[in-house]
């Protein structure tokens, strides 16, 4: 068996619940959730018990999954399951630094609380949203944005899927251009323009929140959305990477394949959902894609690396 990688659910992934049934069943997972209390009160009801409108408003969104992520790679390092080396999608590049030991859980989820905060005003003061397109070359949709000043590529997920960002007036016009170019156009359930220039201001202010930041040198290898590659030891280009990342796009296809170059046969997507599962699909079909949202995918997660290994 080659090297496992962990790769972190982010923004989007969302829903009712997420979290509970780790937490009642893994002490680690607990544990996770009872620090992420003590961080921000309520954390933990707000996984188990809120409505997804609530779930899905970026100040909430970004802390919740930060938790439901950490919780349940803790709970795979309980059960003898850990990566080799690291990935997160937007927010979930947090989850994956803090596994790292870039910076503890806790000081990890108080930036998360803040950037969620920076990305939510933001988001309010535009009337933005983001759109899955589906089925069209990286270079068609770039191709599309460029006829509109404010709609932007800005997530390169796999072949065939690149997300774009946008006013919500001019995203309403790119989207009949795009299916007419022989497109799927699905409308994201996210509060703005995320990995944009409608970010700009919550980058800039963000780079104050982690100015002060004491990170560490990561002791597993961690993949950077910003460029794909492997952060490297200084603490200084993590901080810069890390706030460029908001305001710019993730290229999330040439990650996975770097990672595939470093020897992962085998991704774990950790959190909420199954979109990286997907993706994941899509860009290699000589890799193992498995993926931990609740329990029961935990244990089928434990017996089949456990068979394997």
């Amino acid at each position: 068996m080659g090297k496992i990688a962990f790769v972190f659910a982010g923004q989007g992934a969302q829903k009712p619940g997420m979290g509970w049934d780790v937490s009642e069943n893994s002490t680690a997972a607990a544990g996770v959730f009872f620090m992420a209390d003590n961080v921000r009160k309520g954390t933990s009801a707000q996984c188990f018990e809120a409505g997804q409108e609530e779930l899905s408003e970026t100040k909430n969104t970004q802390p919740c999954i930060y938790t439901v992520d950490l919780a349940i790679a803790e709970a795979l390092r309980e059960r003898g399951i850990e990566a080799d080396m690291v990935a997160g999608y937007s927010l979930g590049e947090f989850a994956a630094l803090a596994y790292a030991g870039v910076f503890s859980y806790d000081r990890g989820l108080n930036i998360v609380q803040q950037r969620g905060g920076l990305m939510q005003e933001a988001s309010e003061k535009c009337d933005t949203g983001m759109a899955a397109v589906l089925k069209l070359s990286d270079e068609q949709v770039e191709e599309l944005c460029s006829k509109y000043e404010n709609v932007f590529p800005v997530n390169f997920n796999c072949k065939g899927q690149v997300t774009v960002a946008g006013d919500k007036k001019e995203l309403a016009a790119f989207a009949p251009e795009a299916k007419e170019a022989g497109g799927l156009v699905r409308i994201l359930e996210v509060s703005g323009g995320f990995h944009s220039p409608f970010m700009k201001e919550a980058a800039d202010r963000f780079e104050g929140v982690v100015a002060e930041e004491k990170f560490s040198a990561p002791k597993i290898p961690v993949f950077s959305n910003r460029t794909s590659e492997e952060y490297g030891q200084d603490a200084e280009e993590i901080r810069r990477l890390l706030v460029e990342q908001i305001s710019n796009p993730i290229r999330w296809k040439t990650l996975i394949e770097n990672m595939i170059r470093q020897g992962v046969d085998t991704f774990v997507e950790v959190g909420p959902g199954t979109a990286l599962t997907k993706m994941i699909t899509r860009i290699s079909k000589d890799v193992t894609m498995l993926n931990v949202c609740d329990m029961d995918t935990l244990e089928a997660v434990v017996e089949r690396i456990g068979k394997n290994g």
